[in-house]
């Protein structure tokens, strides 16, 4: 599933062709995705204006001139691709339609943006803008880890007395919005802990110093397009190259790349998810 940076990537990428554009047409393939869409949302969306896009956690929000915010999750294999771009930033004329494109926003200025998603875990509704931070799949989540609320303090405090595995307290998103499996492994050998380590007995000082390293690695992960695994492409069809400097995650029986460390990657399953760490230099 797209974790933060490739959110982040793709709400970069649809920006330039969607904020300040006017919706044509709306088209809507289907009743549903991993849940109903709205009602009418065809014609809530058309015509209306796209004044700006914005990403909570994994979520692309499309605050509408209407008074309403197009909520959007790419599921497992969702994408989100330009086609006809008018800026000249993307070369792709309109393709033909294929069977799992879902929503199709018709852009006045001549941009197609194409929802499409195979495994249809996806989601969109749509929501008052003045209460969307009361949405159901928003309410509860924790400050954003690239914003000023996320801060040493906060992820102390959070973490104060927690019998849970670091791994699984960072991947809470009540905690820290948007951090995925990857992303939390990553984080976590360069942070040099181990992710069984129970949170609240990690030293006050070990827990402030992931607060960085958090924001280094997703800083790069973005710099980079994100992380192509399996479905992920950017808005502009392209793939993500974070994957290739992965230090740790799917590495299992790889050195460990930290200068003077002989030790191995290895992984752990925590909560039905593959944990990968280096033996030696985790404690």
């Amino acid at each position: 599933m797209p974790e933060l940076p490739e959110v982040e990537t793709v709400r970069r990428g649809l920006a330039p062709v969607m904020e300040g554009q006017v919706i044509a047409r709306a088209e809507v393939n289907r009743p549903d995705l991993r849940w109903p869409f709205p009602d009418n949302m065809a014609a809530r969306l058309t015509g209306a204006r796209v004044v700006r896009l914005r990403r909570r956690s994994k979520y692309i929000l499309a605050d509408l001139d209407r008074g309403e915010t197009l909520l959007i999750h790419l599921g497992m294999s969702g994408r989100m691709l330009i086609s006809g771009d008018p800026l000249g930033r993307f070369v792709h004329d309109h393709p033909a339609p294929e069977k799992h494109d879902h929503v199709v926003f018709h852009m006045r200025n001549g941009a197609r943006i194409t929802f499409n998603d195979a495994r249809r875990f996806g989601a969109m509704d749509l929501m008052r803008t003045n209460t969307a931070d009361a949405h159901p799949l928003l309410a509860a989540i924790g400050p954003e880890p690239l914003g000023n609320a996320f801060s040493e303090s906060h992820l102390v405090a959070a973490l104060r007395g927690r019998n849970m595995p670091i791994k699984s307290a960072l991947l809470d998103q009540k905690i820290v919005a948007g951090l995925g499996n990857i992303y939390v492994c990553e984080t976590l050998y360069r942070g040099r802990v181990h992710p069984a380590r129970k949170a609240g007995r990690i030293a006050a000082g070990r827990i402030a110093g992931l607060v960085p390293i958090i924001r280094q690695v997703l800083t790069e992960a973005i710099e980079a397009g994100g992380s192509s695994l399996r479905d992920f492409r950017q808005a502009d069809g392209e793939l993500g190259y974070f994957q290739h400097t992965f230090d740790v995650y799917g590495r299992e029986g790889g050195a460990c790349r930290r200068d003077g460390c002989s030790g191995t990657v290895r992984r752990i399953v925590q909560s039905g998810r593959s944990s990968f760490y280096c033996a030696a230099c985790q404690r």
